[in-house]
């Protein structure tokens, strides 16, 4: 690739799930919306970010795709899915909701002062997980956000 974080780059991650309908039901109450222009029966295209989407897929249109045997999400973990949202709040919120919705909790929040986050598993036990990072620790860059300190030139 020439330029591998080019502007106009667009991210989609093919997820299959059991029930459409149910599925799309669980991510709306989360906050998520879908785009009616990238769906059919068998599919549809949650948007996540700007340039970013998760597509929904039955399982039997995500095998016309894998070349694989398809793994079960609730014995074998896969990949996990995180997406950001605006806020310490806004994580709790969504986290509450997905669980109102019929997820599971994957395990309690984890606090590291400049990022928050909780995770749950989904209707079909795909592992995703909620975070807010502090806009400062982001400008900041990864150095910062984990620097003792002493390393930033704080007194300890």
């Amino acid at each position: 690739m020439t330029n591998p974080a080019h502007p106009g780059r667009m991210l989609f991650v093919n997820l299959p799930v059991a029930d459409l309908e149910q599925s799309k039901a669980f991510f709306a109450k989360l906050g998520f919306g879908f785009n009616p222009m990238f769906a059919d029966e068998s599919s549809a295209c949650m948007l996540v970010g700007e340039h970013a989407f998760v597509m929904l897929l039955s399982r039997e249109k995500f095998a016309e795709f894998a070349k694989l045997p398809m793994a079960d999400p609730t014995t074998h973990t896969l990949a996990l899915y995180c997406f950001s949202v605006s806020s310490r709040d806004e994580v709790d919120a969504v986290s509450a909701a997905a669980l109102a919705a019929g997820a599971t909790e994957a395990d309690g929040a984890e606090d590291h002062g400049f990022m928050y986050s909780r995770s749950f598993f989904d209707l079909d036990g795909h592992g995703w997980q909620v975070m807010w990072m502090d806009p400062a620790a982001v400008a900041q860059g990864p150095e910062a956000a984990t620097a003792s300190p002493q390393d930033a030139g704080t007194p300890a």
